[in-house]
């Protein structure tokens, strides 16, 4: 099918964006004739508010979520022999970042709520970790504390993967203030999209908010100076101005996606494992994930009959062909790989309809139904 011919399609971005057609076009304009389109005041402001929302001291915007992990592992100075751990069952990007940075990337199996495992974490430290990279994956938070208890104790940086997490919350602790440092993706399938790509970093550290305004930069102090060598990775003023307008509506936009999720949680219950909140987690559902026997066929029932479903991701990071170097088996991580076989993402968006989501369950029902 084409997107225009399904009944549930699994995204709505453009009549979504028709909503705030009107404050795009006034945003747009408002760039477009002050002739400041890169490193302006869009981006300064965009930077504080969205470090006021993550409740962090500092905020830097790049291209990218990619450039973001990648501009923050590169500032450590890592060196060939270093590692960083992170999680299997993330998108490439978590673990691309840190071989791209030169250093060695180390998984760790998940828990029962697909992220970092703490309890596994400590024996995959080794003399030559520098870092640990949490993902809260699908917009559900990390074990925080578990994983800042273990780098406290051997003294690692901790970066945090929010790539899909914007607005999450632990023990009423926002995701991106917990770590030295987190990366926040932009892309148009985030819960705050940009019209293109787009990334964020939060910071603690003054030292680190310093690097990242040079990193971004080529490495220039000003235009004379280049203290070194660096990439051209700046979030520009049109996408600022733009992500501004978003980041007014997105705690409305989140508890839109909240009450789906939870609506679905109910109706859904009895035939999948459906990802029940935590004691004091604060999802954001960027994705909403089931698990669910029969998956592929499952997947393939639900397509056929007009509903757009996928995988996220089929295909854990450790058996990636570019991965194949480091060594990794499909035995080393059975939680990880007991959740790809079984993973599935339905369609959640702010407009999505209770009509619309009716209709997911009224199949899903059905299908496991026949099943018996």
């Amino acid at each position: 099918m084409t997107q225009k011919e399904w009944v549930v399609p699994y995204t709505a971005l453009g009549s979504e964006a028709a909503t705030l057609k009107t404050d795009y076009l006034q945003a747009f304009e408002k760039v477009l004739l002050s002739g400041r389109y890169i490193t302006g005041p869009e981006l300064s402001a965009f930077e504080l508010e969205f470090a006021e929302y993550c409740q962090s001291p500092f905020a830097v915007g790049v291209a990218t979520g990619t450039d973001a992990l990648f501009l923050v592992l590169r500032s450590l100075g890592l060196k060939a022999d270093d590692e960083v751990i992170t999680a299997p069952n993330s998108f490439i990007a978590s673990a691309s970042s840190i071989a791209l940075a030169g250093a060695k990337p180390v998984f760790v199996d998940i828990g029962s709520d697909g992220n970092m495992d703490p309890g596994r974490l400590e024996a995959s430290i080794t003399p030559r970790t520098k870092a640990i990279m949490p993902v809260h994956l699908t917009g559900r938070p990390a074990n925080m504390p578990g994983i800042l208890e273990i780098a406290k104790k051997h003294n690692l940086f901790v970066l945090e993967d929010a790539a899909q997490a914007v607005g999450a919350s632990l023990n009423g602790i926002k995701v991106g203030s917990w770590g030295d440092a987190a990366c926040f993706s932009l892309h148009p399938l985030k819960n705050l999209r940009a019209i293109g790509d787009g990334g964020m970093i939060t910071t603690k550290h003054q030292w680190l908010y310093d690097r990242l305004k040079q990193a971004r930069n080529h490495g220039l102090v000003n235009r004379e100076q280049c203290d070194f060598w660096s990439y051209n990775s700046r979030l520009d003023e049109l996408q600022a101005a733009l992500l501004r307008v978003q980041l007014r509506r997105l705690d409305a936009q989140t508890e839109k996606r909240r009450q789906l999720a939870l609506r679905y949680n109910e109706l859904l219950r009895p035939y999948v494992i459906v990802p029940d909140e935590g004691p004091g987690e604060h999802c954001v559902y960027q994705t909403y994930v089931i698990l669910a026997e029969y998956r592929d066929d499952l997947k393939k029932f639900l397509n056929d009959n007009g509903v757009e479903v996928l995988i996220h991701y089929a295909t854990p990071i450790h058996l990636q062909p570019a991965a194949a170097y480091l060594g990794y088996s499909a035995s080393d991580f059975p939680m990880t790989m007991r959740h790809a076989g079984r993973i599935l993402s339905l369609p959640i968006y702010p407009s999505l309809t209770h009509a619309q989501q009716d209709q997911v369950v009224a199949l899903i029902r059905d299908f496991f139904r026949k099943r018996g």
